[in-house]
């Protein structure tokens, strides 16, 4: 990696110190697992996604699966890569992964991505590392809003992901970004591990992708030095995920109308569960994922800026890589003139493939349920999503 005469020393930590968010420790593997096969939630999950099995079969060969697996590497190979490769066969037309600028060495990643996905993209990312022959999949960082039941905890937790908490006033939030800021240089350099992090608090609804300042701040607080000296011990390499179909598009849809309507509307629980399963279980159609080169690569550049502005230019330069790495299909050109009124992108697209599209968007928007729905508003909104990638992807160039 370049900047090789940077010398950061790193503290070394107490894991103890991490106990509240951390993902299970190897050790705790096995116990785990035994409490959720027989947890009665994780059994009636299982009852609705194979009715057809009996569970006293299915919960052997459950058993049969998780036979010495004894580490949060095995279980999500043995138990996690197998519903992401059915989920890649049922519900897409194939992922995949440009990684040339990043190499699959000794060197430990923070992916920072886009967040298309509540499950996939970090699911989805692991599987794609071990097939290009990394050594290790990535710790996730996922908000505690998600972590409805007991057995989805176990089960995030099985899977390497470590807790974010939402909700928290001024103070305690600045304890949790500094907890969470130690622990993933813990997880980086100790234990070895990569990461995975969204750019920004949730999805953009809209697919415009930008970069939090508020997350490279947190990033930043657990550090040594300056803001590049403390960023640069995270070796953040940005990650673009393109999805050609977004399964959720009419949920995205329904929530901004409804916070249109109503500032104060807030998702419920049902609704995170219902997203999550509409992401996993709706078609998606081709995806691609794309690492750009480790940000470290270019941090220098922003070391003389003044303090008050160096946040706001690395997330703008993580986002010109994001936004460079998007993987642009028919569908985002064709969103893109029909916001637009004009066929100024046709180039992009057969006739074919805008009437395949446009019937796409009818049958998204009948599965909206909702009162009051403001038809054009929504199929506006919808359009937005896959336009704003071409959008934002030509204005590299402006």
């Amino acid at each position: 990696m370049d900047n090789e005469n940077q010398i950061t020393v790193i503290p070394q930590y107490d894991e103890s110190e991490f106990d509240a968010i951390r993902p299970y420790n190897d050790s705790e593997v096995r116990d785990v697992t035994r409490k959720l096969l027989v947890d009665k939630q994780f059994n009636k999950l299982m009852d609705r996604s194979i009715p057809w099995m009996p569970r006293r079969l299915r919960n052997w060969l459950l058993r049969l699966a998780l036979v010495r697996v004894d580490t949060t590497l095995k279980f999500q190979k043995r138990f996690m890569i197998p519903v992401v490769n059915y989920v890649i066969r049922k519900y897409t037309r194939g992922v995949t992964f440009d990684h040339d600028s990043i190499e699959a060495g000794d060197e430990r990643y923070t992916f920072m991505s886009n967040h298309r996905d509540i499950v996939l993209d970090s699911a989805i990312l692991d599987k794609k590392l071990l097939e290009a022959h990394f050594p290790t999949t990535c710790e996730i960082a996922i908000g505690d809003n998600l972590l409805i039941y007991p057995w989805i905890k176990r089960v995030v937790r099985l899977n390497k992901a470590f807790t974010v908490k939402r909700g928290l006033g001024p103070r305690e939030l600045l304890q949790s970004s500094q907890l969470i800021s130690r622990y993933m240089r813990y997880a980086i350099h100790q234990k070895k591990e990569n990461i995975w992090i969204a750019q920004r608090e949730g999805r953009a609804k809209d697919s415009d992708d930008r970069t939090q300042e508020s997350v490279l701040k947190m990033l930043s607080m657990g550090g040594n030095g300056d803001p590049v000296d403390s960023l640069r011990q995270l070796n953040v390499v940005p990650l673009t995920i393109s999805y050609e179909y977004d399964p959720c598009d009419f949920l995205k849809a329904k929530e901004f109308q409804l916070k249109r309507d109503n500032p104060s509307y807030k998702k419920s629980q049902h609704d995170d569960l219902d997203n999550m399963r509409t992401g996993i279980m709706g078609n998606k159609g081709r995806v691609h994922y794309h690492a750009s080169a480790c940000i470290n690569e270019w941090l220098d550049e922003m070391r003389d800026l003044p303090k008050t502005e160096v946040y706001t230019a690395i997330a703008q330069r993580i986002d010109k890589e994001i936004h460079a790495g998007y993987r642009l299909y028919p569908c985002n050109y064709i969103a893109l003139d029909e916001l637009n009124g004009t066929q100024e992108y046709q180039a992009y697209y057969s006739k074919r493939e805008k009437k395949v599209f446009n019937m796409y968007v009818r049958r998204q928007m009948k599965k909206i349920r909702m009162d009051k729905p403001d038809w054009p508003y929504l199929r506006e909104r919808i359009l937005t999503m896959y336009a704003n990638p071409v959008v934002n992807k030509l204005n590299l160039n402006v």
